[in-house]
């Protein structure tokens, strides 16, 4: 691992075999990156957040170029869906391709209790599971996900979503989040 744009980890610390956002950077200072890079990959990870905690998986990561990270790949969204001080977007619930993709149902469990994600990316199709609840499943690059992407949230970051393969990270949104038994199989 290593911290978006350098060769360290910043921000983070493993305790009791957890690996914590500490949330201490503010707003995705300190993201962090596999060292390695993925195309075909299924991504299993427990986490659990802090109250009013907002944090998410990226993939298909772009390190250069880019400034940062959520301006490169997908998301897999997690937040307290209950206790967000603001309304939040169907888009932007836990399991969620954030900005994109809504999910087909509700798994989070509450705030302090573990979950499992599930991210399968394999030849642009890809699935995000829940708690064992399939949340989102969608194409990479066709018409109907370019036309997503050219008039939603991503209008103005034309590189969004545009590599064929890359990191996996994870974000530090300002809240501590944690995150165990990070597993990554390539497909």
């Amino acid at each position: 691992w290593h911290t978006y744009g350098k060769q360290d980890v910043v921000g983070w610390e493993i305790a009791g075999g957890e690996l914590v956002a500490l949330g201490q950077g503010g707003d995705h200072a300190n993201d962090i990156l596999t060292d390695a890079e993925y195309e075909h990959f299924e991504l299993l990870v427990d986490w659990k957040l802090s109250p009013r905690a907002n944090s998410g998986i990226f993939y298909n990561v772009v390190e250069e170029g880019f400034d940062r990270v959520y301006a490169t790949g997908p998301e897999y969204q997690l937040i307290d869906d209950d206790g967000w001080p603001e309304k939040l977007e169907d888009w932007q619930m836990s399991g969620a391709n954030y900005a994109m993709h809504p999910p087909m149902a509700k798994a989070a469990r509450p705030v302090g209790e573990w979950n499992t994600s599930r991210i399968v990316v394999n030849k642009g199709r890809v699935e995000h599971w829940l708690n064992g609840v399939k949340t989102v499943e969608y194409e990479l690059w066709t018409p109907e996900w370019v036309k997503m992407k050219t008039t939603g949230k991503w209008k103005d970051f034309p590189g969004y979503g545009s590599g064929r393969k890359g990191k996996i990270g994870l974000q530090d949104h300002g809240n501590k989040v944690f995150f165990r038994n990070v597993k990554i199989r390539a497909l």
